[in-house]
C-alpha cells in the first residue's frame, strides 16, 4: 500500500504539477487564477485535512449509487497535495530560464507547446531537480498519514500488529525496521538525485 500510494502520487503529481505551474504563468487570466487558486488552497492546509476531505466529504458530492474506493480517494488527495507543492518548485525553474530562450524560440516561429516541450521544460526541470527530489522524498514519508483515515500502510500495519499481546514485546524491533526502510529508501533517492546532478553538470561542461 505504501508503494502504491507513493508511486501513484508521484507519477500522477509531476505531470499535474507541470500543468499547474504552466497555468499559473499563463497569459490567460482565467487559467492563471484557477491554477493559482488550486495551488494556494491546497498548500494552505495540511495533508491530514486533504485526506479527510477526500475520504469524508467527496462521497457527499457524488451522484446516488456512485462510489469511489477509499484507496483511490486517498491516492487522489495525495496526488493533488504533491502536485500543489511541486508546482511551485517547477514554477521557480520556469522563472529561472533566461528571457532570451523564449525570444529565440519565438524567432524560430515555434508554437507554445513545442517551445515548452523542447526548450523551456527540459531546462527548468534540470534546474529544479534537487528541490523536486526533496518533494518526492517528502511524498514517500507522507504515505504514513493514510493510517488516519483507516488505511493500513506499513506503519499502520505495524501499529495494529503490536496491539496483539503476542507481538507487543517486539514493538521496538518493528519500529526500528520501519525506520530502516524509510531511511534506506529516502537516502537512495537523494543519492540518485546527486548522481543525476553530476551527470547533468558534466554534460553542461562538455
Amino acid at each position: 500500500l505504501t508503494l502504491i500510494l507513493f508511486v501513484g502520487s508521484v507519477l500522477g503529481g509531476i505531470p499535474l504539477a507541470i500543468l499547474l505551474a504552466l497555468g499559473r504563468q499563463s497569459n490567460l487570466p482565467a487559467i492563471s487564477a484557477l491554477c493559482t487558486g488550486v495551488i494556494e488552497l491546497v498548500r494552505g492546509v495540511p495533508l491530514v485535512s486533504v485526506l479527510f476531505m477526500v475520504s469524508l466529504m467527496l462521497p457527499l458530492f457524488l451522484p446516488d449509487g456512485m462510489t469511489i474506493d477509499k484507496l483511490v480517494r486517498a491516492g487522489l488527495g495525495m496526488t493533488v497535495f504533491f502536485a500543489a507543492y511541486s508546482a511551485e518548485v517547477v514554477r521557480g525553474g520556469l522563472q529561472a530560464i533566461p528571457r532570451g530562450q523564449y525570444e529565440a524560440a519565438d524567432a524560430m516561429n515555434l508554437g507554445y507547446w513545442t517551445r515548452t516541450r523542447r526548450i523551456v521544460l527540459p531546462q527548468a526541470l534540470r534546474v529544479v531537480l534537487p528541490a523536486l527530489v526533496s518533494d518526492i522524498v517528502r511524498g514517500f514519508k507522507n504515505t504514513t498519514f493514510v493510517s488516519i483515515i483507516g488505511l493500513y500502510d506499513i506503519l499502520g500495519t505495524t501499529r495494529s500488529a503490536i496491539n496483539d499481546p503476542v507481538w507487543v514485546r517486539y514493538s521496538i524491533e518493528g519500529y526500528l525496521f520501519i525506520f530502516a526502510i524509510y531511511f534506506v529508501a529516502c537516502y537512495a533517492m537523494s543519492q540518485y538525485s546527486r548522481h543525476i546532478e553530476k551527470r547533468v553538470s558534466l554534460r553542461r561542461t562538455s
